[in-house]
């Protein structure tokens, strides 16, 4: 029989209803591969930082049951500098191995649990100072918006829960199942560039071109080589110009961008295809096949080798 892997979502006081909702809505979408559960730390109801409280199924001993646990995000008034004694006694009861997932002020629980000491982060860019002051223990990256150190994961903010949802289905089942779920959810399959497209900064001149057209152009022939100057005689920009604006509306230079694009594209071909290393390469752009594990090992820290056992195995 398949297994079904348990999901525990934790609600604590202050907790957002949307953030609630996602691990609930991109793993129930997954054609029966999760089964969702809600628990409260002391199985009462929970306040939001809306106008409305929720009542729960589930108490904290649901915690011991899962697989995989999710500690929603809450309101950053609702943030105490240690966590509480029923908080801590909840966290007491997960398993030791299973993983868990933080979105977005939820690692802050995490951290002043001391469960992200020595490891790699990330939380909302805004709170990224009060996180550094607070826990300077761990190594906090605002820039990305999810980060998997397994086995614990952390992501930025709001729709950055889904952005982490989908990369587990990717990670636990393939490409296929995460696109299928992505699409019945009306949402990408993953994002591109980091959090610093988010953050505030001056508005560009109306008439100001934009990037979009040539990263749609440039994903049509990723086996090409594509220099700097291609993508902004594309975009009919001078090359200094492409790349302040590629980096304001993406986050990251185009160099950078278009390694993430031809790493997604061989993970996909790794999993779907019996293509050589080699060839896949080729398919997507890198030189070499030595050059994509060098990327590839960069990116998740396998070798395609393993990467494509890892999914073979599943199938």
């Amino acid at each position: 029989m398949r297994h079904v892997e348990r999901v525990v979502v934790l609600a604590l006081d202050g907790v957002y209803p949307f953030e609630l909702g996602i691990p609930s809505r991109i793993f129930g979408a997954a054609e029966g591969r999760y089964e969702v559960r809600t628990c409260s730390a002391d199985g009462g109801p929970v306040r939001t930082d809306a106008d409305f409280s929720i009542t729960v199924e589930h108490g904290p001993e649901a915690l011991a049951t899962a697989d995989t646990v999710v500690i929603a995000p809450v309101a950053p008034e609702f943030l105490t500098d240690a966590v509480p004694d029923e908080v801590r006694a909840a966290l007491a009861r997960i398993r030791p191995g299973t993983r868990i997932v933080s979105i977005c002020t939820g690692a802050f629980v995490l951290a002043a649990a001391g469960l992200l000491d020595g490891r790699r982060a990330t939380t909302h860019w805004h709170l990224a100072d009060r996180f550094r002051r607070l826990f300077p223990q761990v190594e906090l990256d605002p820039d990305v918006l999810f980060v998997d150190d397994d086995p614990i994961l952390t992501s930025a903010g709001a729709a950055s829960g889904v952005d982490v949802c989908l990369h587990l289905v990717r990670k636990d089942h393939g490409s296929r199942l995460a696109n299928f779920v992505a699409r019945c959810c009306v949402v990408p399959p993953f994002r591109d560039g980091g959090q610093a497209q988010y953050i505030e900064q001056p508005v560009p001149d109306a008439g100001a071109a934009s990037t979009a057209a040539t990263r749609a152009w440039a994903l049509e022939r990723l086996g090409e080589p594509l220099a700097l100057s291609d993508l902004a005689g594309h975009a009919r920009m001078s090359l200094r110009t492409f790349a302040r604006r590629f980096h304001d509306e993406v986050g990251v230079s185009p160099g950078r961008w278009l390694i993430q694009q031809r790493v997604a594209r061989a993970r996909h071909l790794l999993e779907s295809s019996d293509l050589p290393v080699d060839n896949i390469a080729g398919e997507v752009g890198f030189a070499t096949g030595a050059s994509l594990r060098q990327h590839l090992h960069a990116a998740i820290g396998v070798s395609p080798q393993a990467y494509r056992r890892t999914f073979q195995a599943s199938r």
